[in-house]
């Protein structure tokens, strides 16, 4: 289930009052990209995929997290009967679906580790898992970034950068130019979109 375009919106809204910060602009950024995409690809909804880029970060309301704001996202979107945005919060961070390519501080409890690793073993990615993991990659606060420049800005911040989670950026870019058959930097309006 999800919510719909303007619930997201305030739900949102609400989460950057808790938690003030560029991560705001981020999700809507990711969100742009993720609605301009599934448009291009012609098989997505766009209002859903809209919806996901808005909230897989939901979780950053609850505080300055790194890994915890995947289980608190997680685990508000539940509570809240959105399974669907549940899911984009656990699965935007892990393209392939393991922890140790999970880029920040490990700050969860032991329960909250347990949930995320259970949780990322029995979900199936689909289209929209790889979509957001894109978007994701993409957006900045400020607008659309070049894919290699942000994952190099993520590499100096945090001392590296996994190679199979690079890869795996650069690999769902290639799929996705070529299930809309344009450029992801045209589909996105990257020179022009600012959130």
């Amino acid at each position: 289930m999800l919510p719909t375009r303007e619930a997201a919106e305030m739900l949102l809204q609400d989460a950057e009052k808790c938690n003030p910060g560029p991560w705001g602009n981020h999700s809507r950024t990711a969100a742009h990209c993720a609605e301009k995409i599934a448009q291009a690809c012609g098989d997505m909804d766009a209002n859903k995929a809209y919806i996901l880029g808005l909230l897989h970060d939901i979780g950053r309301k609850f505080g300055v997290r790194h890994l915890g704001h995947i289980s608190d996202g997680y685990t508000y979107m539940m509570t809240l009967g959105y399974d669907e945005v549940a899911k984009i919060c656990l699965t935007h961070s892990f393209n392939n679906q393991t922890l140790d390519e999970y880029i920040g501080k490990i700050d969860t409890t032991a329960e909250e580790t347990a949930l995320i690793k259970s949780q990322l073993q029995s979900v199936h990615f689909d289209e929209y898992d790889k979509l957001i993991q894109l978007c994701d990659a993409l957006a900045g606060a400020e607008g659309v970034l070049d894919i290699e420049l942000r994952m190099e800005d993520v590499k100096q911040r945090y001392g590296f950068y996994p190679k199979a989670k690079w890869d795996s950026n650069m690999r769902l870019k290639k799929y996705f130019e070529t299930k809309t058959g344009t450029n992801i930097y045209t589909t996105v309006e990257k020179e022009t979109f600012q959130p």
